[in-house]
Parts: structure tokens; C-alpha cells; sequence
């Protein structure tokens, strides 16, 4: 059975170096050295035994995943890309938790983990207060949060990675301002969140830029937990009754994401607008799902993957011993995808309503 001094003597590096390298304390390591170690743990097939580990540390090689809802598959997919780096780089399992955006079974969630030596957690959270966060960390909890930044003037050793969302919003916009739409809409949900809130300001600054500001409007189709994220399509497509019931309806519509673009296509043709041809839409997120809506959906892919290595490598190196300016990390590379829902606007001023009945609302 090989041991960690196998390890040690292959890569010719001491044994606190090898248990560096498994333990993902390398921020500080010669990118020489650590390939090596890396290199000779392959080479021998080295597992380190996660029982010792744990009586030895008393903390398990598992990295907490809280998500609003598995049932969004925006975060299924994210969840996969940490799972491969958590699992390939560092040897950790995943495990994950669904919060439902409720502050207290975030919190519950927080003291599980603590208490079964997890001391490691990435949170997906849209919620305003994050001081549980910060007592997590108080307590020896590693902690990194996705898709939303440090809330302004209180320092955070909570580390922090997101997208750069104002410009995912303004390039969509962007995109239908260059196909000559002139009346532009951004559909969302009730209640305003860090990432929802760039979207917006993204929004409304390709449309101040293109001199469009007075003609785009923000669309609320609802409250997310009247739906739940099991079904935000449905937002969407309560969005799209909005729409048909205007007597002058934007041409072109960013969506918050993907499945609400999804749904917002679904309930224009419900309402007989079609689409393109009569309403353009454009999402955010860069679903695969995007690819399987008649018409493919136009979308604004996010580095997903990414992300997700920078959240895994940012959690197991401990951001609260980082800098402040370390802690948060914006990626900025997206890109627009383009497929067929999006075309120039109709000539005609009047849209085409066929029907303007109100659909049922999906079971959660």
C-alpha cells in the first residue's frame, strides 16, 4: 500500500509539502513543486486514507455545496463542474444542501456541517444578509459564495466569485439594439438581489447608450416563490401575458436567465406573438437546454467552469486568510451565443394576439 512518504520520497519534496498538496494549501507553492507532487501522486496511485484524515484533523475530505434549489438546472450544472475539480484536484466528495432562499435553513445547514466536520462550504445564496456566513467562518467554516459580492462597507472574510453580470445583460441588450430593436424589456421576479440588480443596471446601460433609455422598461412577472425554481419558467411565461396585454409591446427582451427565457417563448406563442418574428428574446446562463427550444434560444454563456475551479481552489487554500481584495473575484468572460430567437423587429406597428388567456399555473 503506498503511503504518504512514498509520495514524498517520489516527488523528492518533504512530507508536510505532499500533505500540502492534499490538504490544498498551495497558494504559496512553487508551480514547479506542486506538479511534481501532483505528478507522483498519479504515477503511484496514491489514495490517502480519509479515515485517518479525519481522526487526525477531526474534519471530513467533504465540500458543502448550498444551492437555492437542485431543481433549477443552472445549478445542477454548476454543481457538476465543482464536483469534477472538488473530486480530481483534491479529493474531496461533494455533498449538497437546498436552502429554498430561507435564511434560517441556510443557517441549519451551516451548524449540520460544522458539526459533522465539514470546514468547507461554497453557498449559492440571493439572500441580502450573510452574517451567518461570517459566523461560520468565526467558528473555522472556510466560505465561499457564488453570484454575488461583499455587502458594501462591511468587511467580509467570506470569499466571493461571480459573473460579471452587468456586462452579460448589456451584451444581450446590445445584441438586440444592433438588430434594430427600439422598444427593449428586461424580464424578472420580484425582490432585488446583487446579481439581479447588475443585470438591470447592465440593461439600461446599452439602452442609455444607444439613446433607447425612455423607451425600455423593467417587466416583473412575479414573486420567484410563488413558483418556485422548479418551475420559473412559469415567471416567464406570466411575463409574456404582460406582454400580450400592452398596447405597444417591446420588440426585443433580455430574460434574467435561461429558463425564464424558456418560458417567456412559450407564453408569447401562447398569447400568438411568435418568436422572432413578432418579439426577440435573449437569455443569460448558456443552458444546454437553450439548444433544445424550437427556436433555439439566443443565449449569454457564463465561464460556468470556470468559476466553479476558482470557487474550489478559493475555498480549500481558506479565503478569510486572504486579502480583502483577494476575496472577490469577478469573471468577465461571457459570450453571446447566437441561434434563432432572435431576428430585426416586424415591420408592422401592431402586434398579432390570437388569444389572451391566462395559463395554469404549474404544480411545484
Amino acid at each position: 500500500m503506498t503511503t504518504i512518504q512514498d509520495v514524498a520520497r517520489h516527488a523528492a519534496v518533504s512530507v508536510s509539502t505532499v500533505s500540502n498538496v492534499l490538504n490544498g494549501r498551495t497558494d504559496r507553492m512553487r508551480a514547479e513543486t506542486l506538479a511534481r507532487v501532483e505528478a507522483s501522486i498519479q504515477a503511484l496511485q496514491f489514495r490517502p486514507s480519509k479515515l485517518a484524515q479525519q481522526l487526525k484533523t477531526g474534519q471530513t475530505p467533504l465540500l458543502g455545496l448550498l444551492v437555492p434549489s437542485m431543481a433549477n438546472p443552472m445549478y445542477g450544472y454548476i454543481a457538476r463542474e465543482i464536483e469534477s475539480v472538488a473530486q480530481e484536484r483534491f479529493g474531496f466528495r461533494l455533498l449538497i444542501g437546498s436552502t429554498y432562499r430561507d435564511r434560517e435553513k441556510e443557517s441549519a445547514f451551516f451548524e449540520d456541517l460544522l458539526a459533522h466536520g465539514v470546514r468547507r462550504v461554497i453557498v449559492i445564496s440571493s439572500l441580502a444578509d450573510e452574517r451567518h456566513f461570517e459566523s461560520a467562518v468565526e467558528r473555522g467554516m472556510a466560505v465561499v459564495s457564488y453570484d454575488r459580492g461583499a455587502t458594501p462597507g462591511k468587511p467580509s472574510k467570506v470569499g466571493h466569485v461571480m459573473p460579471d453580470n452587468f456586462e452579460a445583460a448589456r451584451l444581450a441588450t446590445q445584441h438586440l439594439i444592433d438588430k434594430d430593436h427600439r422598444r427593449l424589456a428586461f424580464a424578472t421576479v420580484a425582490g432585488m438581489t446583487m446579481s439581479r440588480s447588475a443585470k438591470i443596471d447592465g440593461f439600461f446601460a446599452a439602452a442609455e447608450a444607444a439613446g433607447l433609455r425612455a423607451s425600455a422598461q423593467v417587466l416583473d412577472g412575479g414573486a420567484l416563490n410563488e413558483y418556485g425554481d422548479s418551475v420559473i419558467a412559469e415567471v416567464g411565461r406570466a411575463t409574456a401575458l404582460q406582454i400580450a396585454g400592452l398596447p405597444e409591446h417591446p420588440t426585443g427582451i433580455v430574460a434574467l436567465n435561461d429558463l425564464m427565457a424558456l418560458g417567456l417563448m412559450a407564453g408569447l406563442r401562447e398569447a400568438g406573438l411568435g418568436v422572432p418574428e413578432d418579439v426577440s428574446v435573449v437569455g443569460i446562463d448558456g443552458l444546454f437546454l437553450a439548444t433544445l427550444s424550437n427556436p433555439m434560444l439566443t443565449t449569454v454563456q457564463l465561464p460556468v467552469r470556470e468559476m466553479a475551479r476558482a470557487m474550489v481552489e478559493r475555498v480549500m487554500q481558506h479565503p478569510g486568510e486572504a486579502s480583502e481584495d483577494e476575496r472577490e473575484q469577478v469573471f468577465t468572460g461571457v459570450q453571446l451565443i447566437e441561434r434563432e430567437s432572435v431576428a430585426p423587429p416586424p415591420a408592422a406597428s401592431q402586434p398579432r394576439i390570437a388569444r389572451r388567456t391566462k395559463p395554469e399555473k404549474a404544480a411545484p
